[in-house]
Order: C-alpha cells, then structure tokens, then sequence
C-alpha cells in the first residue's frame, strides 16, 4: 500500500456526512490562472504518457497510481483507494497466415479464441450490412477495414452473414489495439493498415486465422481524492488513468486525468472542493470496470445525495468539445460556453455506471481521432486542456452556486 493511501468502500454506514458549506459564485479564470493551470494539466499528460502504457494490473499503474496521489496531496487533499478484481483479456500471440507467411496482428478486447482455416473474402466499403450483402463470406474469414461503424457493429455483420472469422485492417499505417465491447462468437483480429493493406493487395484465397486469447483475473486500483471530512459529496469529477496496451495513452486518457486534476487545484481553496470528490478509474478499457465497482460498491442512500458526475475522456485532441449525458445538464454547459457541442449518445466511458444509477451526468469529450488506441497517442494540445477545465468550472459555479437546487432536483428527474 502507498503511504498516504488508504482502502475504502464507499459510502460505508457510520461515515461522517460532508459538512454543508454553501459555495461561492465562482469566476471564471483569469489569463495568468489559465496559463499556469494549462501549463500543469501538460506537464501531467507528459508525466504519465513518459510512464509507457498503463495496463490495469501492471507495475506502471502503479507508478501512475502514486503520481497522481502525490499531486493531489500536494493541492490539499486526502487520498483513498478503492481495490477490486475482474477477469482481464489477454492476447497470447494472434494472427493470420497465407501461403505459408505469418503475419501478426492483435486480438481485440473480448474477442473468443479460435483458429479457423478457411477462404478468405475481401470486404467492400467498412463493413456496414450491406456491403457484406455484396459478397459472399459464409464459412469464410472476412477481411474488413477500419472506419464508420463500430468494431462490434462490424464482427456482428460478419458473423450475421455466416464468417467464420474476422480480419479488420487499420485505416492508418499503424498497429490498432481495439475493444469489441460487446459479445461475437467468432474469433476477430487487428492488422495494422501497412500489413492489412498489403493482405488484401494481394488477393489471397486461402488462409488460417489464429486468435490465442485467455482471460486472468486482475486487481484494479481506483484513486479518490477530497478535503478531509467530506464523506458525501454532491458532484463526483472522474476520469479514468488506464490506457490500452501498446498505446501510452496521451488523449486516451490522461487528457481527462490532467484535466480533473486541474479543476481540484483550482477549487481547493474554495467552498465548492467541500462539495466534490475527484476520481481517477482504473480498469476502463476493459468495460468501465473501475466505475462500476464505485457505483457498485456505493450505499443507495451516498448514491442518492450525489447531485452529479462529471466525465473526462479524450479531451485533448480535437478543437470541437463536445458534452454528453443528461440533457439538461448538456444544455448548462453550452449555455456557459456557446461554441460547446450537444452530441446525442450516452458514450461508452465511466458516467454511463453512475447513469444506470439514475444519477446525472455530464460527459466531456472531442470525439475519435487517428491515434486513438495506437502507440502514436503521444501528444495532447495544452489549449484544449485549458478550455476543458475552464468550461467545466463554470458548469461547477452554475451547480454549486446558492440558488440551484430547485435545478439540481429537475436535473435528478430528468436523466436520460
């Protein structure tokens, strides 16, 4: 255990309730505040990304773990973790070979193991439905591109229309390291664009898809972080700290870890920190596992005194910010900034547990990019950052402020 951390199970009978203190108007901040925040939120990102990918359950998560610690006992706050285990999906040595070369590639997240031998069927397009109905893949591996649709929208079309197997090649040079989410009973493997293109180029006929994959149970560690004494938050800020393995996770997330580090620095010294807990999820590219043990783990009646969560993922790539979740509150974060963007899913990140819960929530995100999940997700723009942090504390001013809680209980009523 790091020194200065300690276990906790949230909202445990007999804790000391939050001491009410009204918080102030807020302000938005000032040039020089803006400079210095966004100049720390980088200097986070390059921390962590210098750390390598961080792989739930590895040694590097814990070298991540105790960073973010130290900086949020440096801004005045105290630290707990909170452990829990899941089966974790692991790639043992995946890939596909044609007339007698192997070419490597990498199971996706949750795919099932299998090595099937069969024709192999180049498909047009990305993969939508139809184009699958253009072709015929019944007892074949289907070759696929990246792009459009989802990865599981894509390995169902395939397996709807009879494969046997899948094959989806990058739409960029580089390695792709990517999540199903979602069940297919079909092996699926990732090929980076330079080997998948050369594949299909070469028109093959024949081939053996081989997807060697387990799974083994893993410790998870999420980091929460809050002034002494307050033990019932109205306002959760969270993002998750794990990346996929092979990426170092720049944008994918230590851009929303920077950024709900920052909006802790800025409110420490005000009423509003006594009001908020701030979390850093582990386990989130495995299924939003981190949250989901906090939400699980949370008594029903600190669930029901929680006004909102707020969400970070992806938040440093990208000019168009985007927020997500409960409409209304949505609707506060653009009318607190009016170039913000309403984008109408839920997104599959860490708010969507404390949704299921009936707990508002406010996404903030920027949207897919062409290193998401690649080992070029190195760099994040400190701007972007900054204007992350700063339209999120004025959502946290509009909610905190003395006059809203007839607007937090609509907020409670109306969760999508």
């Amino acid at each position: 255990m790091i020194a200065g951390a300690s276990v906790v199970s949230v909202g445990l009978v007999g804790c000391t309730p939050a001491i009410e203190v009204q918080a102030e108007r807020g302000r938005l901040l000032s040039q020089t505040e803006s400079t210095v925040a966004s100049r720390k939120a980088i200097a986070d990102v390059q921390a962590l990304v210098k750390l390598g990918p961080r792989v739930t359950g590895t040694p590097v998560m814990e070298q991540a773990r105790a960073y973010l610690i130290e900086q949020y006992t440096r801004a005045g706050y105290e630290t707990r973790t909170q452990t829990f285990t899941y089966p974790k999906f692991e790639d043992l040595g995946s890939n596909i070979t044609v007339n007698g070369q192997t070419i490597n590639g990498r199971a996706l997240n949750g795919s099932i193991p299998g090595k099937p031998s069969a024709r192999l069927v180049v498909v047009p397009n990305v993969g939508q439905r139809s184009d699958f109905a253009a072709v015929d893949v019944k007892g074949a591996i289907a070759l696929v591109r990246r792009g459009e649709i989802p990865f599981l929208q894509k390995a169902q079309n395939a397996e709807n229309a009879g494969a046997v197997g899948v094959v989806i090649v990058n739409n960029e040079p580089g390695e792709l390291y990517g999540t199903l989410g979602g069940e297919v009973q079909v092996p699926v493997l990732a090929l980076s664009g330079k080997a998948g293109n050369s594949l299909i180029e070469s028109q093959p006929s024949q081939g053996t898809l081989t997807v060697n994959t387990r799974q083994r149970t893993v410790t998870g560690t999420n980091v929460i972080a809050h002034l002494p004494g307050v033990m019932q938050p109205r306002v959760v800020v969270g993002a998750h700290y794990d990346s996929v393995p092979g990426s170092p996770g720049a944008n994918d997330n230590a851009s929303g870890t920077a950024v709900v580090l920052d909006i802790a620095r800025n409110v420490a010294q005000t009423p509003s920190a006594r009001q908020a807990w701030f979390v850093a999820f582990d386990g989130e590219e495995d299924g939003l596992h981190g949250s989901r043990a906090f939400v699980s783990q949370a008594q029903p009646d600190w669930l029901q005194g929680l006004d909102v969560m707020l969400n970070f993922d992806m938040v440093g790539v990208n000019d168009q910010l985007l927020v997500g979740g409960s409409q209304s509150l949505a609707k506060l974060a653009q009318a607190t900034q009016s170039d913000v963007s309403i984008f109408g899913g839920q997104g599959g990140s860490d708010h969507a547990p404390f949704a299921r819960a009936s707990v508002p929530v406010l996404f903030f995100y920027r949207g897919q990019e062409p290193n998401y999940h690649t080992p070029n997700d190195k760099a994040v723009e400190p701007q972007l950052l900054d204007e992350t942090t700063q339209v999120a504390l004025n959502v946290l001013q509009q909610l905190l402020g003395s006059d809203t809680s007839d607007r937090i209980s609509l907020m409670r009523r109306s969760v999508l």
